[in-house]
């Protein structure tokens, strides 16, 4: 019935893709009903099957997807649309992969944006029929798990039918992603399973897949296959030149340095021009992750990493070439010198020419949904590790036992794997994450122990699960149920018995696997399962991090931390879409990790919003990387190797139109003396200047207060050195030089909680009741008030329109959530708080208030009871540049953000 209802799906979806105009309820069901009477439909389809296709159809034609936004080189000269005109570009290979998206049941809005975006990234490519020399650098930018790949596929299919002879793919840095990546364009590119294609077996190597279901009359040539990279022994017995194929060739190779070599000397041996010691040729380079081991990290400017001279180099083999780098974090691109040259290897990596930023369809489950929109439905904290498995450990660490949180995860999964079988999706994939360990041989253990998890379920299971309600006096089924009962109670189809009578095919299904460099690992082979689609739990880490696909994950358990934005986003591989079970999804993780996505979330959302507006002010790339090198979180937007410094880093940061607030306070006792002190000061000086007070619901309010107080109030006040947007210094030189034009008059607001039993608490007889806030465990333990808890806040909510009129704010609102529906995105619950710092003409605003810490009761005593604590909301700013500098070193980096481990998981004993 299943495979019925998917045939009788992928009709519809194709009757419907054939057709011009929007699609309604109505017609989705007329479409169903013509289908349903066809011989191979007919009498098995019933009408509650028809009715509840019908609804997902509709559902996925719902969804909605915009083109994202373009930051164009000066010298764009577009080409394509005049070539098709021409007709002297067809669409063969891109048309065979159009026709693979409408069978996977893609929506039709997604396939046309996706149709015009890559459109709009091969016209910024070169033109393959200009015979003169040219290079081309670019950037795409995407979301974490949100089809990347796709999008490239479709890129390579439409540069093959303009003319582009040899495609080389560069994936990630290990040979689980470079397969994964492979066995895509084996299915939306070539045609055929390469895997085969090696068999010694001529019988067995031709296998049909994907497109090459629609039309054979070519197939490309692939030098590389699902089972082996390109090597020694391709290029021995490949001695043909690329022009001598007369269909495009393609590579997917590893982002390594011993496989470039290969490439290169390769290509040296057989392709290139005596003449001229170049390859005639047009090629495009996609570099998958670009923003991974392409950097050029070395500190001195005349030195360059290995992997990105590679690069370099392969790219100036070439006459004509272009190179586009796809990441979903491009902070260490854009932080790429672009004056950086060099004789033999040329530019670097720069995406001079282009930047485009991809929007994510609208059902994409990512940062805003998980850690914002619906946290209490998705995320589980993690706090019983510190004695088990603590965040800081050694490779030698023993794991004896799991935590309870991770036991109870892995339970979750089994329940929530069973809950997916009740609804139907049997068939489909379903998989665990587990992250929470840097290194290989701390992975192992862990996936012992879990693996013993799961075998104590699975024979309890086995002895009692058929016994009904008797079961329940195994404590395995017990627990099973208790997870159930507080996890899943409530979720569609997914009563108690319902799910009891599906945990035996579940647990003799499921897989305990080791994901990683280690000989111990296994391969996650999604595409080698029957009728019944795989279970797995992924035990791992840096393989985990990086651009691998978890086929329909479900539970994740990540016990990993970073302070780079790069390096937590790329591992929160629980991104992507969860369609008919993102009810079902959770993530187990530390308090002080959901802080920090819903932070980053807010920087990645800025950036695209900022991407968006130098696109209508017609920025270039160049302009665009200073714009981001001015972002007030950008310090720790990436590995510091990353950020192309040597010994001083100066750093621009921008405050205009910023939220600045003092996180990070010591506990040190003087200094909260002295900060509060400086709070009586200033409110002493206010109400001496005669203002009138003026008391909206969050406090007392004094608007027109002189600069001179606030300057005052700032280099009396100190928070923890380790953040840079607090710094007295950075702070004097921003308002400095604005003080006398768009600073010099303040609305300062004494914040007062609206809670009864808050504190009560004054600054100079200003009543004040104290904000309770969570303060981070680690941190306290080390002498400072992470005041964040989750939020990563001090303020609260909406703070930030006080001192603006309803017109101005309704005008705020108003705008934010046109834009948003504009580029196809849903509107948050809560507001960013830019949208009001960002209001012209708005006066700047201090919000002073008592935090009142909340901590555990053995770490009271290493807590004040009441700390002052600051936030700052600055205007736009019309003063040049917007910026002020601020100079770090290696060592301050050090000391700021710590060590970056990932960087060191691909050496020896890690992963």
């Amino acid at each position: 019935m299943k495979q019925i209802l998917s045939s009788l799906e992928g009709m519809t979806s194709m009757y419907m893709a054939s057709q011009t105009g929007p699609h309604t309820a109505q017609s989705i069901r007329e479409i169903i009903a013509q289908l349903r009477v066809m011989p191979m439909f007919k009498g098995q389809v019933e009408d509650d099957d028809a009715e509840e296709l019908a609804r997902l159809i509709e559902e996925k034609y719902g969804i909605s997807m915009g083109v994202g936004a373009i930051v164009d080189a000066e010298d764009f000269r577009p080409w394509l649309h005049d070539a098709r005109i021409n007709g002297e570009i067809g669409d063969f290979y891109w048309g065979r992969y159009r026709k693979l998206l409408n069978l996977k049941g893609l929506p039709k809005s997604v396939i046309d944006a996706t149709d015009e975006v890559t459109d709009r990234v091969l016209d910024r490519l070169g033109d393959p029929r200009n015979l003169s020399r040219w290079s081309r650098r670019g950037m795409v930018v995407g979301h974490v798990q949100s089809g990347k790949t796709a999008n490239y596929t479709g890129l390579i299919c439409k540069a093959a039918d303009a003319g582009y002879r040899l495609i080389v793919v560069i994936a990630g840095i290990h040979n689980n992603l470079r397969n994964q990546t492979q066995a895509r364009i084996d299915e939306g590119f070539i045609g055929r399973d390469t895997g085969r294609l090696a068999h010694a077996n001529k019988a067995q190597r031709q296998k049909i897949i994907g497109v090459g279901q629609f039309d054979q009359r070519e197939f490309p040539v692939s030098l590389t296959n699902t089972l082996r990279d390109f090597n020694k022994a391709t290029a021995t017995t490949n001695t043909s030149q690329i022009g001598q194929y007369n269909v495009p060739v393609v590579l997917v190779i590893k982002k390594n340095s011993s496989t470039l070599k290969n490439l290169l000397e390769w290509l040296k041996e057989h392709s290139v021009h005596q003449g001229t010691q170049m390859v005639s040729q047009p090629m495009l380079l996609i570099d998958d992750e670009a923003d991974n081991a392409s950097i050029n990290t070395a500190y001195a400017r005349d030195e360059v990493t290995r992997i990105n001279g590679q690069i370099r180099e392969l790219l100036s083999l070439f006459h004509r070439s272009c190179y586009v780098g796809y990441t979903a974090t491009p902070f260490a691109n854009i932080f790429i010198d672009p004056d950086t040259d060099d004789e033999t290897l040329k530019q670097d990596l720069f995406p001079r020419h282009f930047i485009v930023g991809l929007d994510a369809p609208s059902n994409y489950f990512g940062a805003q949904k998980v850690f914002l929109d619906a946290r209490e439905r998705h995320v589980r904290l993690i706090d019983d590790n510190e004695d088990i498995l603590p965040m800081r450990h050694k490779i030698d660490r023993p794991v004896d036992v799991l935590p309870e949180s991770l036991i109870r995860a892995v339970r979750a999964f089994i329940v929530a794997r069973a809950i997916r079988n009740a609804r139907g999706q049997q068939s489909a994939h379903a998989s665990m994450l587990i992250n929470a360990s840097r290194f290989t041989d701390v992975q192992g253990r862990l996936r012992s122990r879990v693996a013993d998890v799961v075998d104590r379920m699975r024979a309890a299971v086995a002895v009692d699960g058929a016994k009904g309600k008797a079961a329940l006096h195994n404590p395995e089924v017990a627990a099973l149920h208790a997870v159930w009962e507080s996890e899943f109670a409530e979720a569609e189809g997914a009563d108690w018995p319902t799910v009891q009578a599906r945990l035996h095919e579940v647990l003799v299904a499921a897989r305990v696997v080791e994901v990683n460099a280690s000989k111990r690992s296994q391969p996650l082979d999604y595409d080698q399962a029957g009728e019944h689609g795989v279970t797995v739990i992924a035990v791992g880490g840096f393989s985990l991090s990086r651009g691998l696909t978890l086929e329909g994950l479900t539970i994740s358990y990540f016990l990993r931390n970073s302070m780079m934005y790069d390096t937590l986003m790329q591992m929160g591989r629980w991104f992507g879409y969860r369609p008919g079970y993102e009810d079902l999804c959770r993530i187990w993780i530390l308090a002080d990790g959901v802080g920090w996505y819903a932070h980053i979330h807010e920087a990645m959302d800025d950036l695209q919003t900022q991407l968006k507006r130098m696109e209508l002010a017609k920025a270039t790339p160049e302009q665009f990387g200073l714009a981001v090198r001015s972002h007030p979180e950008s310090l720790i937007v990436t590995a510091r190797n990353k950020m192309g410094t040597g010994r001083e880093f100066p750093m621009k940061v921008g405050l205009a139109g910023k939220l600045v607030e003092t996180t990070r306070i010591r506990t040190d006792r003087e200094q909260l003396d002295r900060n509060r002190q400086a709070g009586e000061v200033l409110a002493a000086a206010v109400k001496a200047s005669g203002l009138p007070p003026q008391h909206p619901s969050r406090g007392t309010l004094f608007s027109g207060v002189s600069v001179d107080l606030i300057r005052d109030f700032l280099r009396a006040f100190h928070a923890d050195a380790s953040d840079p947007l607090t710094d007295p210094r950075l702070m004097s030189d921003y308002i400095d030089a604005r003080a006398d034009t768009e600073l010099r008059e303040w609305d300062v607001l004494f914040a007062s909680a609206q809670k009864a039993d808050g504190t009560s608490a004054d600054l100079s007889r200003i009543d004040m009741r104290a904000f309770g806030r969570s303060v981070g465990e680690p941190d306290l333990r080390q002498g400072v008030l992470a005041i964040s808890g989750t939020s990563r806040r001090v303020g609260s909510p909406g703070d930030e329109r006080v001192g603006l009129t309803k017109e101005q704010i309704d005008a705020a609102i108003n705008a934010f959530r046109e834009e948003r529906i504009r580029d196809g995105k849903p509107v948050p619950e809560t507001l960013p708080p830019r949208i009001f710092c960002e209001v012209k003409g708005r006066r700047p605003l201090i919000i002073l208030r008592f935090v009142e810490p909340v901590v555990p009761e053995e770490l009271k005593a290493k807590s004040p009871d009441l700390v002052v604590a600051w936030s700052i909301c600055f205007p736009p700013s019309e003063v040049q540049g917007g910026t002020v500098e601020y100079i770090v070193n290696t060592i301050r980096m050090r000391e700021m953000f710590g060590e970056e481990e990932i960087e060191e998981e691909a050496l020896g004993d890690t992963d």
